[in-house]
């Protein structure tokens, strides 16, 4: 073929030349716009069931890294479909920037028809994008109602005759369960005898130590710990009232661990005078507006109650209390009916033992000769 060098045909040449170039850039942006576009499709893993039989409606969401998906809580479906459950998997990475999320809905229906499964909305960055529409066929199995009599139920179970004692498994199959029952007996016999403790005379000697010595450990144990009442006043109120309040329940008898400041105050009103009450009272007061209302005491203010609080011990304390109490225990009549009780549960714990061990010497000697042969 003679080639054309005129003008005109270089032009041609030209033109047809940037065409292409054209076209080509074209793809290769249509590619790329294909790969980093949003969408979202459906599908089902199986267009036909039985009734009663589930299936699942799979929408898959093809999006960004830093798009936020949203599936829809509830589906828009024919009356007799019903959403079992819906299980959210988690988003893999596809490239590009994108990502793939995915929600399994299970259907099930209890009706034989064809459904068509209307379009799924999704929302993506606040956009909503709709799947396609799917068809779901349910069936049921044809059942031949005219010839009720071709319809056999089940076969009747077979008795075979068996004697335990002349059978050969028989000896070993009941020695098995009364080794079962003597081993529940042996287990009742030993819970038995552990609950019925034995009786050891001993002279026990406890020692008290009193209420008023009690609080003031208490204190001087605060006073050890170097405890900063500026810097944590609601530890040291505590520790200082809780100590008062064990000391008036061992001390007067009422339960002051579970007393408001007034209660314990007005308990105490006929047992002391009322300048020792006055104090006390202060002290609690101070003690509750630095424990719930965190008030900041004044200074000075809480070495002040601790002074209080050691003198109200001080002049409520009973001399001359016992700290030795001595516990002479006598075996009584009961005492010894316990004794015999326990020489007896052990013997028969015994005897029940040897029997157990011939019976499964002959249990196991019996399974190993079937075996051998």
């Amino acid at each position: 073929m003679k080639k054309d060098y005129s003008l005109t045909g270089l032009m041609c040449n030209r033109g047809l030349r940037h065409t292409r170039m054209l076209i080509a850039a074209l793809l290769c942006f249509a590619g790329h716009a294909t790969l980093s576009a949003q969408s979202v499709e459906s599908s089902i893993s199986s267009m036909e069931m039985v009734v009663g039989d589930q299936v699942a409606l799979t929408i898959t969401a093809h999006a960004k890294d830093t798009a936020k998906v949203e599936f829809p809580n509830s589906l828009l479906l024919p009356t007799d479909i019903e959403v079992v459950e819906a299980v959210q998997e988690p988003a893999t990475d596809e490239g590009n920037g994108m990502k793939c999320h995915r929600v399994n809905y299970i259907l099930t229906s209890f009706r034989d028809t064809l459904y068509p499964l209307p379009p799924v909305n999704v929302r993506i960055s606040g956009k909503e994008y709709a799947t396609q529409q799917l068809a779901l066929k349910v069936y049921t199995v044809d059942v031949d109602t005219t010839n009720v009599e071709k319809f056999f139920g089940p076969k009747d179970v077979q008795e075979t005759e068996f004697n335990w004692m002349k059978d050969e498994m028989g000896k070993p199959f009941v020695a098995s369960w009364i080794v079962v029952l003597l081993v529940l007996l042996e287990i009742f016999l030993i819970i038995r005898l552990r609950s019925n403790k034995p009786i050891v005379m001993r002279i026990k000697i406890i020692k008290r130590i009193p209420p008023h010595q009690k609080a003031m450990n208490a204190i001087n144990e605060i006073k050890a710990d170097k405890i900063a009442s500026a810097d944590n006043p609601k530890e040291y109120y505590t520790r200082l009232t809780d100590a008062l309040r064990q000391y008036i329940y061992e001390r007067y008898g009422f339960n002051a661990m579970e007393m408001t400041s007034s209660e314990i105050i007005e308990r105490l009103t006929n047992t002391n005078d009322s300048k020792k009450l006055n104090e006390l009272r202060q002290l609690f007061v101070t003690a509750d507006l630095v424990k719930f209302a965190k008030y900041s005491t004044l200074l000075g203010e809480n070495d002040t109650n601790l002074v209080n609080a050691v003198d109200f011990i001080n002049q409520t304390k009973q001399e001359n209390v016992p700290t030795e109490e001595i516990v002479k225990p006598q075996l009584t009549e009961e005492q010894e009916q316990t004794r015999r009780q326990r020489k007896t549960l052990k013997a028969a714990i015994g005897i029940i033992a040897v029997v157990v061990a011939g019976m499964l010497a002959y249990i196991c000697s019996f399974m190993y000769d079937i075996f051998l042969y």
